[in-house]
């Protein structure tokens, strides 16, 4: 396969601010009917040097980073817990473009992740507080009676933000773009921290 859709991705077409750069690619990505443009793969790795990845959804910018909203329990959270550091891989097949950061990973404050609870449908409200993340479970008929205990219990009420509940956010120190081109000889503009700015270098394919 060829990759053809673009024009060449060059230095000088790039934004000064990555993140700025990126938020018009998720604009490219959303125009082109992608099923879920926000998603991206993130990676973390656990006490035992292992790295584990999953996909999860990016929910807006905050204090010049990334934020995604999980439980602080599931394996996720365990690993950020030891190893506060995330790499995070966004594609777009029907662009022919990636986007990855690097970066240290913190929780955001407890009023900013209560503003996104509520801010969810109910369902997923009390979905939030049902599931125990990446505990193992016995039967699917065991988390549907533990959901409808909570539907139950909650009726009539607003649900409270879990304890274990939260936002983090993603401080990237690098920002890769990468956009396919004919050969294999695709474009790699990488964004590296530098201080308060950002020094833009182009990576070999």
């Amino acid at each position: 396969m060829q990759y053809t859709l673009n024009p060449p991705l060059i230095e000088t077409s790039l934004n000064a601010d990555p993140l700025a750069q990126f938020d018009a690619w998720l604009g490219d990505a959303r125009a082109a009917g992608m099923i879920e443009p926000t998603a991206f793969t993130l990676a973390t790795v656990g006490a035992d040097g292992r790295p584990s990845a999953r996909v999860v959804l990016f929910k807006g910018f905050h204090d010049a980073g990334l934020t995604f909203y999980t439980c602080y329990e599931g394996r996720k959270g365990q690993e950020l817990a030891v190893h506060p550091f995330a790499a995070a891989t966004f594609w777009w097949d029907r662009l022919e473009r990636q986007v990855r950061f690097e970066g240290s990973v913190e929780k955001v404050s407890r009023d900013l992740s209560r503003d996104y609870f509520e801010s969810r449908p109910r369902g997923s409200q009390i979905g939030a507080a049902t599931s125990l993340q990446s505990r193992v479970v016995a039967t699917r008929d065991e988390l549907d009676e533990r959901l409808a205990a909570n539907v139950q219990r909650l009726e009539g009420q607003p649900v409270p933000l879990p304890d274990n509940w939260g936002g983090y956010l993603i401080r990237p120190q690098s920002v890769e773009f990468w956009q396919g081109r004919r050969n294999r000889l695709h474009d790699r503009l990488r964004y590296r921290r530098e201080g308060d700015g950002w020094t833009v270098e182009r990576l070999e394919p």
